[in-house]
């Protein structure tokens, strides 16, 4: 049986009378639609002058292509490479799908309903997830400037997935052992500046400390910032070592503002983050800050396409 040329298929299209539902599966489709060469493009941009993977050598000539990428040997070390190598996406197989993929991604889609839209197995979808998603997450601001509000957010520990635990099992939607926030909970570190940059850190179970502040925040806050938070005490002991401007938020005393000293923007993302989590059904605790960082990429807006997204994952780490 004679396969449709193209030209034959569009012709037909063309006589449809397609319905608004027919119009947007089409589109829908279409938009899904990547060519190979198209993420090999975006790679080699994203390797374009990059010095040595293994010694930092910046001289190296071509040797071969292997998996659709040029490959490249060191006059340093002697050794060979692609784009990829040193990169979240070394290895990884399917490059005609990753594109596709990266819609996913942008559009926050399920493991499972992923990999059934760009045809790969469910595990594969996760594990793609965990490797262009920390890759673009490193597209972070270096500093935070002006006035800055840092509080924290906390989860329920998970072990999902694990094939041996540390404590007994609980059911979906178990409590913590104790009151309050403790040692059962992970706690995602959030400073945010005015001008809606954002940076987050995992540090740990339970409350966060004055040296976490230290090791996270210091390094992102200059000498002049003002330092907005609660009234934890770890915050003014940090920032009375750090030297920098602090205010307080009685928020347990029932104090949201006074004027433009409050913590409403940090608090608000921590609420547009656990309202986005909840299509995920549960994160476990080693993945959670794979996913606050990807929904402080989706939320900064920088990266807007899964071009873009790709860029940002295949650059060295």
């Amino acid at each position: 049986m004679r396969s449709l040329t193209f030209d034959e298929v569009f012709a037909m299209l063309s006589a449809l009378a397609l319905s608004a539902s027919d119009l947007a599966r089409l589109r829908e489709w279409i938009a899904g639609i990547a060519h190979p060469g198209e993420c090999i493009a975006v790679i080699e941009q994203a390797a374009r002058g990059r010095p040595c993977p293994r010694c930092g050598h910046p001289k190296s000539h071509r040797c071969g292509q292997a998996s659709g990428l040029q490959r490249f040997r060191c006059l340093g070390c002697g050794r060979s490479y692609n784009a990829l190598t040193g990169t979240p996406l070394a290895r990884l197989r399917r490059k005609e799908c990753w594109l596709p993929y990266l819609q996913c991604v942008l559009e926050s889609r399920t493991v499972r309903d992923a990999a059934r839209v760009v045809g790969v197995y469910r595990t594969t979808s996760f594990r793609w997830r965990h490797r262009f998603v920390p890759g673009a997450m490193r597209d972070r601001p270096a500093m935070l400037t002006a006035i800055v509000e840092a509080d924290e957010t906390f989860r329920l520990e998970s072990q999902k997935g694990s094939r041996n635990l540390n404590r007994k099992p609980r059911k979906r939607g178990g409590v913590a052992r104790q009151r309050g926030v403790n040692k059962d909970h992970d706690c995602v570190l959030v400073a945010r500046d005015r001008a809606g940059q954002t940076l987050d850190f995992h540090t740990g179970r339970g409350r966060v400390t004055a040296e976490q502040l230290r090791e996270c925040l210091g390094p992102v806050l200059p000498p002049d910032v003002l330092l907005i938070s609660d009234a934890a005490a770890a915050y003014r002991s940090f920032a009375k070592r750090a030297g920098i401007t602090h205010e307080v938020v009685n928020v347990k005393a029932g104090i949201r503002a006074r004027g433009a000293i409050h913590i409403q923007n940090v608090n608000a993302w921590h609420s547009r983050f656990k309202s986005w989590l909840v299509r995920f059904r549960g994160v476990a605790s080693r993945y959670l800050i794979n996913y606050s960082g990807w929904q402080r990429v989706l939320d900064a807006q920088r990266l807007t396409t899964p071009a873009h997204w790709l860029h940002a994952a295949a650059q060295l780490g």
